[in-house]
C-alpha cells in the first residue's frame, strides 16, 4: 500500500509539472484533487515540501509579500523533479491502481502514453472486479444473518464498485477506440440493414 507521503509527493510533482505554485495554491488544488475525505493540512504539506527540497526535486523560486510579516514562497520543479514525476507516472505495478494512488495517477493521465494508461486502467478494473466478487460472495453468505440496514450498506458498496467497473470499462474501450453500450460492454459494429425488396 502506498504511504500518504508518497501520494502527496506524486500529487505535488504533478501540479508543479503544470507550472510554479505557492504553498497556499498547492494545498487548495491538492484538497480539490484528494476530495473531502482526505483533506490535507499545512502540517502534512510543508514537511513533504521540505523533504522534496532536500531531495532537489523542487526549488523555491522567490517569495511574494502577503503581509508585512509573512511571505508566500513559490515552488517549481527541478529537472530531477520532472524526471521523478515521469518515472512515477510510468510505473504500472499494483501501487498504481490502489485506492490512494489511482485518483492522483488518473488526474495526470495526459502526461502518460496510451499503453501506460491502459495498463493502469486494466489493473484497477481487475482489482475492483476481485473486490466485487469477494463482497458479493460475503453478501450471499451473510444476507440472512444481518439486519436491513447492514444489508443496505453492503448493497450500496456493491453498487459503487459495479459503477466504477463500468466507468473503467468505458474508459478502456475509449482508449482503444472501441464503441461501448450503456453498460460499458463492447458493442459489435452495426450491420447495414438489407435493402428493401421491390417488385418491378
Amino acid at each position: 500500500m502506498a504511504r500518504r507521503g508518497d501520494t502527496i509527493e506524486l500529487a505535488v510533482l504533478g501540479l508543479l509539472h503544470e507550472g510554479p505554485m505557492h504553498g497556499y495554491e498547492l494545498r487548495k488544488r491538492l484538497n480539490l484533487m484528494l476530495g473531502w475525505g482526505r483533506l490535507l493540512s499545512y502540517g502534512s504539506l510543508y514537511p513533504a515540501l521540505k523533504k522534496m527540497l532536500r531531495g532537489s526535486l523542487i526549488s523555491e523560486v522567490g517569495a511574494t509579500a502577503v503581509t508585512s510579516r509573512r511571505q508566500r514562497i513559490t515552488y517549481q520543479l527541478t529537472d530531477a523533479g520532472r524526471a521523478e514525476f515521469e518515472r512515477l507516472m510510468s510505473e504500472v505495478g499494483p501501487a498504481a491502481w490502489e485506492d490512494d494512488n489511482f485518483d492522483i495517477r488518473f488526474r495526470f493521465f495526459s502526461s502518460t502514453d496510451m499503453e501506460i494508461r491502459l495498463r493502469v486502467l486494466e489493473g484497477r478494473r481487475s482489482r475492483l472486479q476481485e473486490r466485487l466478487d469477494r463482497v458479493q460472495r460475503e453478501l450471499a453468505m451473510t444476507q440472512k444473518e444481518v439486519d436491513r440496514y447492514a444489508a443496505e450498506l453492503q448493497r450500496h458498496g456493491v453498487e459503487s464498485v459495479e459503477r466504477e467497473v463500468r466507468w473503467l470499462s468505458e474508459l478502456i474501450n475509449a482508449e482503444r477506440g472501441t464503441p461501448t453500450d450503456q453498460t460499458g460492454s463492447q458493442t459489435s459494429p452495426t450491420r447495414p440493414s438489407a435493402a428493401p425488396v421491390t417488385n418491378d
